[in-house]
């Protein structure tokens, strides 16, 4: 069976139907077993995908420009200083612009606003890569890895997203599991949780899935039973330094660590991460909080949890690529 989604922008998690994302996350399948077998056919020959990115990236930028390549589209990268967009020319008049050139748009920055002005009136598709509020081709990724490694239904998976919950991530996976009637469990502080607004979407969205959802700061409740652990880091790109300091002391109780995977009861239980992760002292970031904070074994997650093979964070890394794909596949492909 297959879906119309040609032309479609992906702006928010919820944009697409439940049958939608799901014939999304078969197409990936599909793509991802073509790459292995070197049996991929290119569907996107002379197409032009121009990436914007005001927030610097790895995952996001390799897995679209890969995934373009693979299918034969050219790409133009606009880095944080390559545009003049919200600086010298408006979102509005940068869309009626490169809607002119360009057959597709991707779009990383802090602005929800700006990604929905660019669908506005670009009239070609556009691709939310990560703004404040949502990072939705995180979502298709994240679901495909807790497919893979989980030999039970959609609707059958248990996970927990464990941290500040108010964050992009936060909002993303309260959402695309009531989206696909999973069971999620969001936990954090009281004061970092997400929001009414999407509080609502979700209830809304649980209502018609049958899905479970359980808001809580209680993190060994949370954890209980679950496939799955997620986490993200406490403190979010552009946002100032002097938060660490308070966000350390709020969610140091949320740190998945080795006791809190071992609170799920689950000896098949999986650690997942977005990246980057702070795991360790390896990086200026990671040494500087050792340094300031005494944190000398990781942040969000212990080095142990990263480093064993619970953490299946890397092949969430590369379902960034088989899905991005999936996605300009299904909205620009012959």
């Amino acid at each position: 069976m297959s879906f119309n989604l040609r032309n479609r922008s992906l702006l928010t998690v919820q944009d697409y139907t439940p049958r939608e994302f799901r014939y999304l996350l078969d197409l990936a399948r599909d793509l991802k077993r073509a790459k292995y077998a070197r049996t991929e056919q290119k569907h996107l020959e002379g197409k032009e995908i121009c990436l914007i990115f005001e927030k610097t990236s790895t995952r996001t930028r390799c897995a679209f420009e890969v995934a373009c390549s693979d299918q034969g589209a050219n790409v133009t990268y606009l880095d944080p200083a390559g545009s003049q967009i919200g600086h010298k020319e408006s979102f509005k008049d940068t869309a009626r612009v490169l809607g002119r050139m360009y057959d597709a748009i991707e779009y990383r920055g802090s602005s929800q606003h700006g990604v929905e002005t660019l669908a506005k009136y670009a009239g070609v598709p556009v691709y939310n890569g990560l703004t404040d509020e949502y990072h939705p081709t995180q979502m298709i990724a994240d679901v495909m890895t807790m497919r893979e490694h989980a030999d039970k239904p959609i609707s059958d998976i248990k996970y927990a997203y464990v941290g500040d919950t108010r964050s992009n991530m936060g909002h993303s996976l309260l959402i695309v599991g009531c989206l696909l009637g999973m069971d999620v469990r969001i936990c954090g502080p009281k004061s970092l949780w997400p929001s009414e607004e999407y509080r609502s979407i979700a209830e809304q969205l649980k209502e018609r899935s049958g899905a479970r959802l359980t808001i809580t700061d209680d993190p060994r409740a949370a954890v209980e039973g679950v496939d799955f652990i997620h986490t993200d880091v406490w403190v979010s790109m552009g946002e100032p330094k002097e938060v660490w300091k308070e966000r350390i002391q709020l969610l140091t109780p949320y740190q998945v660590n080795a006791d809190l995977m071992k609170a799920s009861g689950n000896a098949q239980v999986r650690f997942m991460h977005c990246l980057p992760a702070f795991h360790d002292t390896e990086t200026a970031v990671g040494k500087q909080i050792a340094n300031d904070y005494g944190m000398t074994n990781g942040l969000e997650v212990t080095d142990d949890v990263f480093e064993s093979e619970a953490n299946v964070a890397f092949e969430q890394a590369e379902n960034r690529l088989h899905t991005i794909k999936a996605l300009l596949v299904a909205t620009l492909g012959d």
